[in-house]
């Protein structure tokens, strides 16, 4: 087996895989190491009954329209074609609930101003005034290239003086100059569990990029989630490199100062001048690499960040088919228009005594996919942030650590009951949806923390409030030459497309190049006639 790489990529989620996949194009022998048996990471799926496929993390995505940011990844490597884009409902992608409110967010600005104002008139000025401002923050943050040197400041101040002013303040700051009311605050900010944040903690910036991405439209990929580390994966063995699944890295190694590959569990050392690891950033940082390689200050950094909330998770298969039953939708559901109050007894270490959930039918969004659902069945998963500690949990170390906690009483009980009792607020959305379930599960963030090895469970990485947000966050490229991150703690961010528009710029970093512009540029990377044909599975392909 080789042993010497140009490259070696740590985990197989979206960021790894697509700074794999890069550096394989350009010629480098890349290996990307999984310690799971499948590739993707949160992007991957998992099936039951041969009858029902469930997505762990894609959900829905932006800006996937012709020219977006992911088509135009994907096409640089010349498997753009392998991921067809389905659209959700334009006129009501995301469907929030609320006490007494049902409102449907378009996907369109001037609609979506328009159906604010109706359904709030008392608060119409301030909405007006806050839509310009997110508007403008939004626009002008094409001006903005990080880092922001003192020399860039006077062109900034007359060509973005709303970014400056709102990008990096909390948008309950933004909120309070608009002057706009408890409901119509909830309304607006009701898509944050996208970001995991309350308004007080969220970045002006962040919640207008969300948003704005939606704009453009919400969509889902064709054949769920797996469709996109399949093609990936296919990118990277097309041009010489390889995916290694059941491979958990246990050590980066350094030698004189310097990368010199890795060593992994059971004792196998590879060597490759770079590392990119896409892993969890505190493991990265503390465990594989350890203090001893670090400045005193990188330590105290990383050893401070705060991560992100986890999410809870229940995983339905039912013998009722949704497909002409509901819109193609995403629901929203709140049993409070306190958001502040849920995220703060969730950052307390408890579940929020107010009911908040997510509810997404894959089966619905692709129904002409059967491996997903077959005709006559549907596959829907019920999602809410929750406490990360183990406390909450009843678990003692965790499974990254060794800890088994399937037998723990306590552990289960706490999980069947949360489970039951969102599956009853599901049922106010969807009537009926109880008797009609053949398959159940859920996951904890102790779940998750097992299958990616996330510190707290975490799909989100660290926590993208205004005091950990863009320059605060870090880059690629570390204080050990050799040593780049990818993934959702960077500053490139979360989310399907940022953590593959971090890829992509992490791979950049390394080669010195802006790959994205020339990719947006119409380049075509490595040669794409190595690809063969599509993949019948694309589960199988990515292992």
């Amino acid at each position: 087996m080789n042993t010497d790489w140009d490259a070696i990529v740590i985990g197989s989620g979206l960021g790894g895989l697509t700074a794999a996949a890069y550096l394989a194009a350009l010629g480098k022998k890349t290996l990307v190491l999984e310690q799971h048996y499948v590739a993707g990471g949160n992007a991957h799926v998992f099936r039951r009954m041969k009858k029902f496929e469930f997505d762990v993390g894609v959900h829905y995505v932006g800006d996937c329209n012709p020219g977006g940011t992911l088509p135009t990844i994907l096409k640089g490597l010349g498997v753009d074609d392998r991921v067809e884009w389905l659209p959700l409902d334009p006129d009501g992608f995301d469907t929030l609930h609320f006490p007494g409110i049902e409102f449907k967010v378009p996907a369109n600005w001037d609609l979506y101003r328009q159906r604010l104002v109706e359904t709030f008139p008392d608060d119409e000025t301030g909405i007006h005034r806050f839509l310009d401002i997110l508007h403008a923050v939004i626009r002008e943050s094409g001006k903005v290239r990080l880092p922001v040197e003192p020399a860039d400041l006077p062109r900034l101040m007359e060509e973005a003086p709303n970014f400056l002013a709102w990008a990096l303040r909390p948008l309950s700051q933004l909120f309070d100059e608009c002057a706009l009311g408890t409901r119509v605050r909830a309304v607006l900010a009701a898509e944050c569990g996208d970001y995991a944040l309350p308004p007080s903690k969220t970045p002006v910036v962040l919640h207008g990029g969300v948003i704005a991405g939606y704009m453009k439209g919400a969509y889902y990929p064709k054949g769920g989630g797996q469709v996109i580390p399949a093609a990936l994966v296919a990118a990277l063995r097309a041009n010489g490199g390889e995916l290694r699944t059941r491979a958990r890295v246990e050590r980066i190694t350094i030698e004189d100062g310097m990368v010199s590959g890795v060593c992994l569990e059971g004792g196998e050392t590879l060597r490759a001048p770079i590392v990119v690891s896409n892993a969890d950033l505190k493991r990265t940082m503390l465990d594989m690499v350890g203090p001893e390689h670090l400045s005193p200050a990188t330590t105290e950094k990383i050893d401070s960040y705060r991560m992100a909330l986890p999410i809870f998770v229940v995983y339905l298969g039912l013998d009722i088919d949704l497909r002409e039953r509901m819109p193609n939708t995403n629901y929203w559901c709140y049993t409070s228009f306190d958001l502040e109050k849920l995220y703060a007894e969730a950052s307390g270490g408890q579940v929020p005594e107010d009911n908040f959930l997510f509810i997404s039918v894959g089966s619905v969004k692709d129904p002409e996919t059967e491996t997903i659902a077959p005709k006559g069945y549907t596959s829907l998963e019920i999602m809410s942030l929750v406490p990360a500690g183990y406390a909450a949990w009843s678990v003692d170390e965790g499974p990254a650590r060794g800890e088994r906690y399937h037998r723990n009483r306590d552990y289960r009980s706490t999980k069947d009951e949360l489970a039951e009792r969102l599956i009853d607020e599901a049922e106010k959305v969807i009537p009926g949806l109880r008797e009609h379930i053949v398959w159940k599960e859920a996951a904890t963030p102790v779940t998750h923390e097992r299958y990616t090895l996330s510190t707290g469970g975490t799909s989100y990485g660290i926590e993208l409030a205004t005091d950990q947000f863009g320059p605060n966050r870090p880059s690629p490229k570390t204080e050990i030459p050799g040593l780049y991150l990818a993934g959702a703690s960077t500053v490139f961010g979360h989310g399907i497309s940022g953590v593959m528009r971090g890829g992509i710029l992490t791979a950049g970093a390394i080669v010195g190049r802006d790959l994205l512009g020339e990719a947006h540029s119409g380049t075509i990377f490595g040669n794409p006639a190595k690809l063969g044909p599509p993949p019948g599975d694309p589960w199988e392909a990515s292992r």
